[in-house]
């Protein structure tokens, strides 16, 4: 059995890291960018909370035309927009294992290192009506 700890993030797909001002403009700030060559993105992270621990806005970019987030952006007619809501829970290898059990079709059947120090697998977004959804683990 897991337990899920919170929401994590909301990541945002866009064309362009500078797009970050605006949450700058409310007060947050970007603990840095970090690129995830297998994922083919760079984030940027913007806490919401002053331990920075849950709530953060994930800005991503394309790194290379194929990335899922350059096909999200194409899709939105050029568009960004939320592309996942993340969900950190306390054993990622459980929760896949238990949601497979279920039937719950997924992306990741194993965790795969994402950014920001985690491990990280999608359910597919036809389970979750329509919603891409990831689940994330802390690394210790």
């Amino acid at each position: 059995m897991f337990k899920i700890l919170g929401v994590d993030h909301i990541g945002i797909a866009s064309t362009d890291l500078a797009d970050g001002e605006f949450w700058k403009l409310l007060g947050l700030k970007s603990n840095g960018e970090e690129t995830v060559a297998d994922q083919k993105v760079t984030t940027a992270f913007y806490p919401t909370t002053e331990d920075e621990q849950h709530g953060e806005i994930e800005l991503l970019v394309a790194t290379e035309p194929d990335s899922p987030i350059a096909k999200f952006i194409d899709k939105n007619g050029g568009r960004g927009g939320i592309q996942h809501i993340a969900l950190r829970v306390d054993n990622l290898e459980a929760a896949l294992a238990e949601l497979k059990e279920k039937g719950v079709r997924l992306i990741d059947e194993k965790p795969r290192r994402g950014a920001g120090g985690k491990n990280i697998a999608f359910i597919h977004p036809k389970a979750t009506h329509g919603v891409l959804l990831e689940l994330c683990q802390v690394i210790e």
